[in-house]
């Protein structure tokens, strides 16, 4: 089996269909992705117009076309862990999708399998785009990287970023994830934090000598039941803030009463709002309690007033979304690079166990990127 993977090649002449369905069937779940980089730098070191740079298991892939304007494409080669269904299904519309599909019938002819939506679909795309644009009206940067799944430190992006960060000189960036083939602009930033309520343990039986910390949970629930989300308008789009509970962690025994209560919290906020004002916009909003900061991690203004960004749109022919959840653009916001995510499959469907990818997202994502860097 293991010689078996590292045997994988990558056909990337074929037709876009038949290579994304070739990625679904190289495992590649998070640090586990040394044969599907393998095979995407084998198979990128075919074409010459292409200076390649490999780090760890990410592959940077570079033209030199001497153009006035660069524009960066990126996306993650690695899964979530297995659900069980690794082999790519091709469904036809008005068939019966697998059993893990809710939906009945097909509405249109799709492709199942792990990775699919996210983002098997969008690195075909990419790697197309790669070797195809052996000439292009702008300089092209693509990043083929690892760990996007898992914590931040491990981050294909963010390694690039701390070894070579000139790498990430660029006018636009074109992030492939998953966005129903439609454009969504800039992220929300997402901050995670924990509420930790103290109580004074003691004998269940006992209650009364002991003071309960998760019923004092009670309090915190009730402020995110009563608490309503801003819709924040940025350059035009409306990014709806969340504010969620995420976890109760408490009690030690079945006759003890609890003496400490962790509850997690995670809220989504836009992009216009910085990663300090989060924490103090959730500060003021619990007051009296004490926040322990998790992870915070900033959102990206969309940009769109850029002149890189007004010619994608226009060439498109696509209407502009706001992305509310948090995506890798906002390692190009560190970069001042503005950037979109624009890609195959619907992101709601991303880790689900019924993923599949719409065939013709392929085929538009492919021809829109295509018909834009060449016009």
């Amino acid at each position: 089996m293991e010689n078996q993977k590292a045997r994988a090649v990558l056909n990337l002449e074929a037709d876009i269909l038949e290579l994304t369905q070739s990625l679904i069937t190289i495992p590649s779940e998070s640090h586990q992705e040394t044969t599907i980089a393998d095979a995407i730098e084998s198979a990128l070191g075919n074409y010459g117009h292409l200076t390649l740079e490999r780090f760890g298991n990410s592959i940077v892939a570079r033209t030199q076309f001497n153009k006035s304007e660069r524009i960066l494409l990126a996306g993650h080669i690695d899964t979530v862990p297995s659900s069980g269904n690794d082999v790519p299904q091709l469904v036809q519309r008005g068939q019966t999708p697998p059993e893990t599909d809710t939906s009945g019938v097909a509405s249109e002819d799709r492709l199942y399998g792990l990775g699919s939506c996210d983002m098997k679909g969008g690195l075909a795309v990419g790697l197309k785009l790669a070797v195809s644009l052996k000439s292009s009206n702008r300089d092209l940067t693509f990043m083929f990287y690892e760990s996007e799944e898992v914590e931040s430190i491990h981050n294909g992006l963010y390694k690039i970023s701390q070894q070579k960060p000139e790498l990430f000189k660029a006018d636009f960036a074109v992030l492939l994830e998953p966005s129903n083939a439609q454009i969504e602009a800039g992220c929300q930033g997402t901050l995670r934090f924990n509420i930790i309520l103290k109580g004074r343990r003691a004998h269940s039986a006992r209650a009364w000598m002991g003071e309960n910390a998760v019923h004092k949970a009670v309090d915190v629930l009730n402020i995110l039941n009563s608490y309503t989300p801003n819709v924040v308008d940025v350059d035009g789009l409306q990014y709806r803030e969340g504010l969620q509970c995420i976890g109760i962690k408490g009690g030690v025994a079945g006759n003890v009463v609890p003496d400490e209560c962790i509850v997690s919290i995670n809220y989504r906020y836009a992009p216009s709002k910085s990663t300090e004002a989060a924490i103090e916009t959730m500060r003021a909003l619990f007051a009296g309690y004490t926040i322990e900061i998790v992870d915070n991690a900033g959102g990206a203004l969309p940009g769109l007033t850029h002149p890189a960004a007004v010619a994608f749109i226009e060439a498109s022919g696509k209407g502009v979304q706001p992305k509310f959840g948090w995506t890798d653009v906002a390692r190009m916001a560190e970069f001042s690079i503005p950037a979109v995510n624009f890609g195959p499959g619907d992101p709601s469907l991303a880790h689900a166990p019924n993923e599949y990818v719409p065939i013709e997202h392929l085929y538009e994502c492919e021809r829109v990127l295509s018909t834009w860097l060449n016009t």
